[in-house]
């Protein structure tokens, strides 16, 4: 998901790296390190390496460029690197909620959860508008099947965020994994409508559609490309509801799509099979008690 993108264009010709009346060489300007988050955030991740290399050069402490540093990092992949760079600045009176926020989620990506949920608690204490924190919080708070926990951290997260289509699709997928598909559709579709190209919500919408049942709808304009993927997914959804018929059908066209052996497919197709083969045993009769 990584992109690189062309050189760096130049800072803001109005400031430059120092400020207008910075008093010496180590000011570096709030329109250049804004310039540095647009980069990280529109994932131009060699533009951003480059301004901010160019900004440490000048031998400037502010500790701005240091949380720069770690969400480029993390955006980079490298978490623990990120972890360094946040605790660094994790209690700068002025930073604390944005290291922290940071910490947490490079902590949850490395799979350290337990510390991950203590950190993010801290970051959405000291800024409760954090909600890249709230939308971490959420996650964790699946993975442990807490749910009315990760409503609310979703919730907050969405509110914060002026429903940013990361935080619907995480909600939604959230709610899928309830069995709320309903809600989980309608958390997809607006998503989606906020930004089309996202491919995690597309895909979890075909998803969800499939679970419910809805497998025409689940399949309706997919790329070709993605047929097979698409198709066994649907197969998949569909042997979780135990739909075992239409799972095969799936999944034998799913193998079909992909004009070579399909070892997801033929894996899923066997286990619909056996699951099928079990559902149609009669039940032992209980064993009397002594």
């Amino acid at each position: 998901m990584l992109i690189v993108a062309s050189v760096a264009a130049p800072p803001s010709a109005s400031a430059g790296i120092f400020g207008r009346h910075a008093k010496s060489a180590a000011a570096v300007s709030k329109d250049y390190i804004a310039e540095i988050q647009r980069a990280i955030d529109e994932q131009r991740l060699y533009d951003a390496g480059q301004l901010l290399d160019r900004a440490l050069l000048t031998g400037d402490k502010d500790p701005h460029l240091v949380l720069l540093g770690g969400r480029l990092a993390l955006a980079r992949g490298r978490f623990l690197d990120a972890v360094n760079d946040f605790k660094r600045i994790d209690q700068d009176p002025a930073l604390k909620g944005d290291a922290l926020e940071g910490e947490g989620i490079s902590l949850s990506l490395l799979g350290r959860s337990d510390d991950a949920v203590a950190i993010l608690k801290q970051a959405v204490a000291a800024k409760p508008t954090a909600w890249r924190a709230w939308n971490a919080l959420g996650s964790e708070y699946d993975a442990r099947r807490r749910w009315a926990e990760a409503d609310a951290a979703y919730e907050r997260a969405i509110t914060e965020s002026d429903r940013a289509p990361i935080a619907l699709n995480n909600r939604g997928y959230s709610r899928m994994l309830q069995g709320r598909l309903e809600d989980a559709i309608k958390d997809f579709v607006e998503a989606l409508g906020k930004k089309p190209g996202m491919a995690e919500a597309r895909n979890n919408l075909r998803l969800a559609m499939a679970m419910s049942g809805e497998y025409d709808r689940a399949l309706a304009g997919a790329p070709q490309a993605d047929e097979a993927a698409t198709l066994n997914n649907a197969g998949f959804a569909a042997m979780m509801r135990g739909d075992y018929q239409a799972a095969e059908d799936l999944l034998q066209r799913a193998m079909t799509a992909k004009g070579e052996y399909y070892a997801r497919a033929a894996t899923n197709l066997q286990l619909a099979r056996t699951l099928q083969a079990e559902s149609k045993r009669p039940s032992e009769p209980a064993k009397p008690q002594p």
